[in-house]
């Protein structure tokens, strides 16, 4: 959410009030500043619905920035300058990468949460869990990237459903409890239609026996941040334990097919 810095401090009573004011009622009053401001904005999309912007008018904002919207979050900040990243240990495990590179996840924790929560299998929560954190190093066909990053460490059910999460989302499954998300109006255009790789993909799905290991990470999913859900990698870790085969070499050095991947998740302000 953007917020109106100057309608902030003046709905406070001024810059000298604040100044007075402790962290911790500066925090509160910046979370009922937002929760004034969402209310406001639901009530407004009541009255008048929401209009999702359409392909070509996402294309034109195209030449409008200074980065490209596939670049992983890693390599790329849209508020501001990147930061300093703090350095990997001298042989990184997947608990490093979630703390050091991948942090906070919150969205990929809700996700694996919802299913533990929902009784799915350890492969399907664990593929929740690590189906989007590729998007540090890539966003563009990032069920593709993610299920190659993993494949080497995790079961195949889980690499698969992480593969393929990407195609399923595209298409709602009714039976399964997934609908087509309003998000994806707004990211790819109401008028949007998934390239023929997609469809292709999607029709190979339907009739395959592990069709519903990816559908589940798309019901698991969340596709909205929730800033009050608590969450913490500790209840995975068991998990991870259980499933993730975390070579002695560490992440990036053991000469798999992607340990280039995680040794560019680790090393991304390196020039070359």
């Amino acid at each position: 959410m953007e917020i109106d810095r100057r309608a902030f401090i003046a709905g406070l009573g001024g810059a000298a009030v604040v100044a007075a004011m402790d962290h911790e009622a500066k925090a509160d009053a910046l979370e009922h500043y937002m929760e004034e401001q969402l209310d406001e904005a639901a009530a407004q999309s009541q009255d008048q619905p929401e209009k999702f912007p359409t392909v070509a008018e996402l294309e034109a904002q195209i030449e409008t920035r200074g980065y490209r919207r596939g670049a992983g979050g890693l390599f790329v900040s849209t508020r501001g300058n990147v930061k300093k990243l703090e350095p990997m240990p001298p042989k990184p495990t997947l608990v490093d990468f979630f703390n050091l590179r991948f942090a906070p996840a919150n969205h990929v924790l809700q996700s694996a949460t919802r299913a533990m929560k929902t009784g799915m299998s350890e492969e399907v929560i664990l593929a929740c869990l690590l189906h989007d954190t590729v998007q540090a190093l890539m966003r563009t066909d990032h069920g593709w990237w993610g299920g190659q990053l993993y494949e080497p460490y995790i079961p195949e059910k889980s690499s698969f459903a992480i593969r393929y999460h990407q195609t399923l989302r595209f298409f709602p499954d009714e039976q399964a409890g997934y609908e087509y998300p309003d998000q994806y109006y707004r990211t790819f255009g109401h008028d949007y239609v998934p390239p023929q790789y997609i469809q292709d993909t999607y029709k190979m799905l339907k009739n395959h026996k592990w069709y519903m290991e990816p559908r589940l990470v798309t019901v698991n999913d969340l596709y909205a941040f929730d800033p009050k859900a608590k969450v913490s990698l500790d209840p995975f870790i068991d998990i991870i334990g259980r499933h993730f085969k975390q070579p002695k070499e560490g992440l990036g050095y053991d000469n798999s097919p992607s340990a280039h991947m995680w040794r560019t998740i680790a090393r991304p302000d390196s020039p070359l």
